[in-house]
């Protein structure tokens, strides 16, 4: 049986440039730029980032930010159909 190739869609300790301080469209940019423009994987990453924070403020924050990347890429799919 051959074994299925595992695709990685996040690199731990990759830098996002997301701080929490930033305003929101700050935030966004610097994480979609971090990524390459790519909506899922800064999605992805946002979402690991508010599962393993401490902090409650940058849980939220985080959260938000992927659950918006989330919605643009379901729009995207949408409209490609």
């Amino acid at each position: 049986m051959s074994k299925k190739k595992v695709v990685k869609f996040f690199v731990a300790g990759e830098p996002t440039g997301w701080r929490k301080d930033d305003i929101q469209k700050q935030r966004r940019q610097l994480a979609l730029a971090s990524r390459k423009g790519n909506l899922l994987p800064t999605a992805r990453a946002l979402m690991a980032l508010s599962n393993v924070t401490q902090d409650k403020e940058t849980a939220r924050l985080a959260r938000q930010d992927a659950n918006y990347f989330y919605a643009l890429y379901k729009a995207k799919q949408k409209r490609a159909k």
